[in-house]
């Protein structure tokens, strides 16, 4: 009689959350080849795993999504993705925001990712011409199916990339100039070829203030930004139709054509089209924008039969900067001015003219100009600065303390010290109640990390996990805003369901994506930023959360990925662990 197969790992007496929203109930698990084989109330016998991993006071659920990520340049250096996997992130989506690497020339693709994403140049772009081997949508998936990717990836088509691929990058980005009916046809081709091959849909940009790097059209908008609407309403079409995803960035600093995309969303007297779009927060600029904007998702869903999400971020939304070097300077023309001086001398000779300094400063302070950041010093600190003197202080106790004004405090200071002057400011989500609000609303998806891009700015790897100290704490204080089985579901099925995607659930036979979390550990340490050295990109250091106690396991394909918060060194070198997710399809 034969053996009965061992299982590859057991997990015993942990709290279980199987991703569709209810309440955890005990379960041990047995995963063997890569699938959940056994859900058990009874306890498995040790001698029938090859490891087993004790779950007692954890909680057990599928591995996170992160449903929009930069990871596209790393990916191909580092591809355990390993900033993400720690935190118990299993599965990430690429080429939102219009852009991605699945068309174009290496230098094209470059100048479209760096100044926008916050990647250094002098490291993606011989990245990119050393490792691109592939020429169309479906070389690009087989090339992805080739690495030993840490989690599972799935990926939008850029539209920034379709336009330079079809019409050349220079035509591209030029104003004046429009798509010929047969570009216009090629890039539908190109599309429905893409959607045929399981990618997630489209994602567009319609932000100004998302820029070209490189020096042939630089500081001009991407190439999706000059597409008229009826440009993209071609492609929501095919979308509608295959009922996948349009994905956008909405002009974000008159926050008007946000309308466009709820208004094609609608599904009155024909088929809703998904539609998502970044990002509903309580931003200090506009306190009134998390009261209005989501009214108008409700009236548009439940009314005109819209299928319409914000992707939103469950945390705090903070920022850090090495001088000038921050996304925020590019909502307004004398930041941006100061930041099309790559050469940093000549970008501090810019910050001492006086002309200059009477812009920025005119600008700065105008309440009637549109913003996204508050442009209020007084939510600022000081973090490091060869005049250690300054470190500590806002910007506005700097100018108290040299009796001037904070903006020439600012200038002074950013002309004199450059990238060595690295400061702080929270940006958004600082209310306990709105935030809340946000992370429980119908009309969001939880996500909105970054992951890859702003590496000196932002860190938002952890924000899965976030989410469930958010529900946690309130449930702590008697407070409940949503049940922690709701929360883990907002993290992982409910964002694999809208996109399509068969992961997010432990069942059995499903793929064993799975994290083990210790509830003890939500605590501050989710909070806290480091920098650590990024793995095989040129010695540049990052941002990083890191909370190693809050995790002790983390298995993707069956395979252990992360152990005691640490990740394992067979992730990102051994294959087996994460795919390539397709639309529609099983796994």
């Amino acid at each position: 009689m034969t053996e009965p197969e061992l299982f590859d790992y057991t997990i015993e007496n942990g709290l279980f959350f199987d991703g569709r929203g209810g309440d955890p109930v005990p379960r041990n698990l047995g995963v063997r080849g890569g699938r959940v084989v056994a859900i058990s109330e009874g306890p498995i016998p040790h001698e029938k795993s090859r490891q087993v991993i004790d779950a007692e006071g954890r909680w057990v659920m599928p591995g996170f999504v992160d449903l929009h990520t930069h990871y596209d340049a790393e990916l191909e250096v580092s591809p355990s993705l390993s900033e993400s996997v720690r935190h118990g992130v299993t599965t990430v989506f690429m080429g939102s925001c219009s852009l991605g690497a699945s068309l174009g020339h290496p230098e094209d693709i470059a100048d479209i990712f760096c100044r926008v994403e916050g990647i250094p140049r002098d490291i993606m772009l011989p990245l990119l011409e050393e490792r691109k081997c592939w020429e169309t949508l479906g070389e690009y998936f087989e090339h992805l199916d080739t690495l030993p990717l840490g989690p599972n990836v799935a990926s939008f088509v850029g539209h920034s990339n379709l336009r330079m691929h079809v019409m050349g990058f220079e035509r591209s980005v030029q104003p004046s100039i429009r798509p010929t009916r047969e570009e216009l046809e090629r890039m539908e081709s190109l599309l429905v070829e893409a959607l045929d091959l399981g990618y997630l849909g489209l994602s567009i940009q319609t932000l100004p203030w998302d820029k070209l790097d490189g020096d042939r059209l630089p500081a001009r908008p991407l190439p999706s930004y000059f597409a008229p609407w009826s440009e993209y309403r071609r492609f929501t079409r095919i979308l509608r139709a295959r009922d996948r995803v349009f994905q956008g960035v909405p002009n974000v600093t008159t926050k008007v054509n946000v309308l466009l995309f709820l208004a094609e969303s609608v599904g009155l007297f024909r088929k809703p089209l998904r539609t998502t779009v970044i990002s509903l927060m309580d931003i200090i600029a506009d306190r009134t924008v998390v009261k209005i904007i989501p009214v108008l998702s409700r009236l548009f869903n439940r009314v005109l039969r819209a299928d319409f999400r914000f992707q939103a971020l469950p945390n705090l939304f903070d920022v850090w900067s090495d001088g000038m070097q921050l996304v925020i300077f590019e909502e307004f023309g004398a930041g941006t001015e100061a930041i099309n001086h790559v050469d940093l001398e000549e970008r501090a000779q810019l910050l001492q003219d006086p002309d200059y300094r009477k812009r920025f400063r005119k600008q700065w302070t105008n309440f009637l100009l549109p913003k996204v950041y508050h442009r209020d010093f007084q939510y600022s600190e000081v973090l490091a600065c060869p005049d250690e003197s300054l470190v500590g202080k806002s910007f506005v106790q700097i100018a108290e303390e040299r009796d001037c004004h904070v903006v020439d405090a600012f200038l002074d200071l950013a002309a004199e010290h450059g990238e060595h002057l690295r400061w702080y400011s929270v940006m958004a989500n600082d209310r306990r109640g709105p935030l809340e609000f946000i992370s429980a609303h119908p009309d969001v998806l939880i996500g909105f990390s970054d992951a890859g891009a702003h590496l000196r700015n932002m860190a938002h790897y952890n924000f899965p996990l976030r989410l469930l100290k958010l529900v946690r704490d309130a449930e702590l204080r008697g407070e409940p805003f949503m049940t922690m089985g709701q929360a883990v579901h907002r993290v992982t099925a409910e964002i694999a369901d809208w996109f399509h995607l068969d992961v997010g659930v432990l069942d059995i036979g499903k793929r064993a994506d799975l994290v083990v979390v210790n509830p003890e550990h939500l605590d501050e340490s989710l909070d806290e930023a480091h920098e650590a050295e990024m793995e095989n990109f040129g010695g540049l250091r990052r941002l990083v959360r890191r909370n190693d106690a809050t995790i002790d396991a983390v298995l993707v394909g069956g395979k252990l990925a992360v152990q005691a918060g640490m990740p394992t060194p067979e992730l990102g070198r051994e294959r087996g662990f994460g795919q390539v997710l397709r639309a529609g399809q099983s796994v």
